[in-house]
């Protein structure tokens, strides 16, 4: 079995987070990145299909040089090569445009991303990908087992989750509860001394028009002060909820 993990190179949650250009563009600078949490529990998934089933594990990015160090840790965490997209993530259609194309040409049989990024929280590139490659889909997945060309995967659902059969080729929108959060797994240094000799191949994006444009990005209001009402002025406290906070 052929597996592509989709990486998103997305900022550390502890970033100090600006813009720049009018606040049109993403502040890079002194920003740490890392791989998306959710990319991170599908890479994990699809490391113990390589361990029980002897599945090959290909993780792919589409962004610059800079997005290098995120691909060389998955390859430590245990993939077995990388593919480096060279563009700019411009939207999710020109990501899953991108996306797209590497795994036509790479015949893979199992694709695994996060439902969605922390960054912009789009939630659209696994769904555009199994559009535009007419694939099986199912997004929100929590639970994703495999026999030859059968799976069967759990997916969260408003009250419950749906457990659903489908087969190979497979786009999954992954999520926490893909494994537990106790078995994600940690480089270590054998792992990263074996990452710097895997293969990670640079392509050079196909033609693509970017259907977006961020025009402008802003923080949340900062929060105001604490009111303390004296625990004898109930109508007071009622006042505020009900016409300031607005929650009764």
């Amino acid at each position: 079995m052929k597996i592509l993990v989709c990486i998103s190179h997305v900022p550390d949650t502890t970033s100090k987070i600006n813009f720049t250009n009018g606040d049109a563009e993403f502040d890079t600078n002194g920003v740490q990145f890392v791989i998306n949490p959710n990319d991170e529990f599908g890479l994990t998934r699809a490391i113990w299909f390589q361990e029980q089933q002897g599945a090959n594990v290909t993780v792919v990015n589409v962004g610059g040089p800079d997005t290098e160090p995120t691909l060389r840790k998955a390859l430590a965490i245990g993939a077995n090569e990388a593919i480096r997209v060279n563009a700019a993530p411009k939207d999710g259609f020109f990501v899953a445009t991108q996306l797209a194309e590497v795994i036509k040409a790479g015949s893979y049989d199992l694709i695994i991303a996060g439902k969605e990024s922390l960054d912009y929280n789009g939630g659209m590139v696994p769904g555009m990908l199994a559009a535009i490659l007419g694939y099986n889909f199912v997004n929100s997945c929590t639970e994703l087992k495999v026999d030859g060309t059968s799976a069967t995967a759990s997916r969260e659902i408003d009250g419950g989750k749906e457990i659903v059969s489908t087969s190979l080729p497979l786009i999954i929108g992954g999520q926490k509860g893909l494994v537990e959060e106790k078995d994600l797994k940690i480089p270590n240094m054998r792992g990263i001394m074996t990452a710097r000799t895997k293969a990670l191949t640079v392509l050079e994006p196909v033609n693509s028009d970017s259907t977006t444009k961020s025009v402008k990005f802003e923080k949340p209001a900062p929060k105001s002060a604490v009111k303390l009402i004296n625990a004898d002025n109930l109508d007071e406290l009622i006042s505020l909820l009900h016409n300031e906070a607005k929650v009764i």
